[in-house]
């Protein structure tokens, strides 16, 4: 672990692994964009993107927030604020566990393929199709009568957005030089941010105003001129070569990742939420993605000629303690992010009020992307800088130890734009440390294998807060009321619905409310565990020059 950072050549350390990797090392340079035209590209695809993270809060499973349900994944906002309204329009709470599962499932099957597939049909392309996905998605969310029409509408939804997300970050890194890369990223985790802050408010006043369906509604035209806009004005070159576009896919690759992924997402999303962690379909999803991915790395070094993910990548220390750090800091995060709603309605706010209390965080993250972009492009360097940002979100996380019942209502809102602003410097430097510690035509595949890792970071993040919730829960509710008539009844309803809390004997409203306070600080611990983990692994990623040019020269 370097003590001083090393400043590392552009690309040295990929050269060093890439060898025979022809198809990644010629590309093409665009011409850098003037700043009114850089403006236009990016700005059409940002459409996209506030949208997308709207849409992600628009995500019942959040409903599941205290755990009502026992594993999970997605975002929150909107979805802490539309979970309870749609599971009482379904009359069905727990098969919505699958609603958050379904966006993440969705939008870790399309990231990392998006990659090598926009490089060889090219990036506006692929945005449109994106685009066009998502839009599907979330009409048929705000269509939909039935719960499966739901989870199809959510999976499309997902399928398209984490696209739409990644293909923004290629061309902001085809377009822009890697010391000025970061200050691009920053205004795209603020369109993102201002995404995720409006989708808690968005999504309880829309339901309050209009019902729950005209918060996909509403969404659908505007994604569609995205579409059209981005048809017209975004326009990065591709690489032409001798074989047609549909023979240079690497199809085993795509099918046998997206396998791995949607077999290990669904073990454990199912297990402890819809199925006992015993059941068949864990003992059987599990370990068939790992047969799939172990199947995904042979066919990627003995047999693709064009790799989803070229495996070299992950042998760039830099690339792979990125990644990592991605993962772990995601684990914290979405941890907190589905629990602090849990928290806020515990004290009896509306769930308008718990999207509110949520704007700190995106507004934190906003500006912690932005500081973080400008200080890199007037310093060169990320290295110190990403232990100052690990600071904020390791303080944030351990603040969040001591929330009580009687904490004042300012603290929440401070310790949430600490963890922001940390949490937004972090993605900033760790794709600036990415992109700039490869060769320039393997950026969007190693973009594509961190997103892997935080598609991987968020479920397992909500996965084991959730079973850290649900059995402290259990534990504290049989100590303070397992005396009491008809107990079993008592703490299953309490386990399963958020809303039971007030329903109880008045006795023991007060026991009800200690003892889901113990399971919230129980979850705080376990995110503050990953914030200290993901510090410590960003140690490890190498200084590399930051370029101010396209051509890094």
């Amino acid at each position: 672990m370097p003590t001083e950072p090393e400043l590392v050549g552009e690309g040295e350390e990929s050269l060093e692994t890439a060898q025979g990797s022809d198809t990644a090392l010629s590309v093409l340079v665009p011409e850098e964009p003037s700043n009114a035209r850089l403006a236009l590209i990016l700005g059409c695809m940002w459409v996209g993107v506030v949208l997308t993270a709207i849409g992600m809060f628009i995500n019942p499973k959040e409903v599941s927030g205290p755990k009502l349900l026992a594993s999970s994944d997605d975002l929150l906002p909107i979805v802490a604020t539309l979970l309870l309204p749609i599971s009482t329009s379904f009359n069905s709470l727990g098969s919505l566990a699958w609603l958050g599962s379904a966006y993440l499932i969705g939008q870790a099957a399309s990231q990392p393929l998006c990659g090598r597939l926009t490089e060889i049909f090219g990036r506006r392309a692929g945005l449109i199709v994106a685009n066009s996905t998502f839009g599907i998605g979330t009409l048929i969310c705000g269509l939909a009568n039935q719960e499966w029409e739901l989870l199809l509408g959510r999976a499309l939804a997902g399928l398209g957005g984490g696209a739409i997300y990644a293909i923004s970050t290629f061309v902001g890194s085809d377009l822009v030089p890697v010391r000025k890369r970061g200050v691009i990223t920053g205004i795209n985790n603020l369109c993102y941010g201002a995404g995720t802050g409006l989708g808690g408010v968005y999504g309880g006043w829309i339901n309050d105003t209009l019902g729950w369906k005209w918060a996909f509604l509403i969404q659908v035209p505007i994604v569609f001129v995205a579409a059209v806009l981005v048809f017209f004005v975004v326009k990065v070159p591709t690489k032409q070569v001798e074989k047609s576009n549909i023979r240079r896919v690497d199809y085993l690759g795509c099918v046998t990742l997206v396998a791995a992924l949607v077999l290990f997402l669904l073990g454990l999303n199912a297990g402890g939420n819809l199925v006992p962690w015993n059941s068949a379909l864990v003992f059987i999803s599990l370990p068939l993605s790992v047969i799939f991915f172990g199947t995904f790395i042979y066919i990627e070094k003995h047999i693709a000629l064009e790799p989803i993910i070229p495996l070299h990548l992950l042998r760039n220390r830099t690339v792979l303690a990125a990644s990592l750090t991605y993962c772990f800091d995601h684990m914290s995060a979405f941890g907190v992010l589905y629990y602090i709603p849990v928290y806020i309605q515990l004290l009896g706010k509306s769930t308008t009020q718990a999207g509110l209390r949520l704007l700190p965080n995106s507004a934190g993250q906003a500006v912690g992307a932005l500081a973080a972009g400008f200080i890199m492009r007037a310093t060169g360097t990320y290295f110190r800088l990403n232990i100052a940002t690990h600071i904020f979100t390791v303080a944030g996380s351990g603040l969040l130890i001591h929330l009580s019942l009687n904490t004042p209502s300012w603290y929440p809102f401070l310790i949430l734009g600490i963890i922001g602003l940390g949490f937004g410097g972090m993605l900033v430097i760790n794709l600036t440390a990415v992109i700039s510690s490869v060769l320039r035509g393997e950026q969007a595949l190693a973009t594509s294998a961190s997103f892997v890792f935080r598609s991987a970071g968020s479920t397992l993040g909500v996965t084991f807060a959730s079973a850290v919730f649900q059995n402290v829960l259990r534990e504290a509710l049989w100590k303070r009321i397992g005396d009491v008539e008809n107990a079993d009844s008592i703490v299953a309803r309490l386990r399963g619905n958020f809303q039971e809390i007030s329903q109880v004997d008045p006795s023991i409203r007060q026991a009800v409310l200690d003892s889901y306070m113990v399971a919230l600080v129980g979850v705080f611990c376990t995110t503050f565990a990953m914030s200290c983990l993901a510090a410590i692994v960003s140690l490890f990623m190498k200084e590399h020059k930051l370029h101010s040019n396209l051509s890094r020269t």
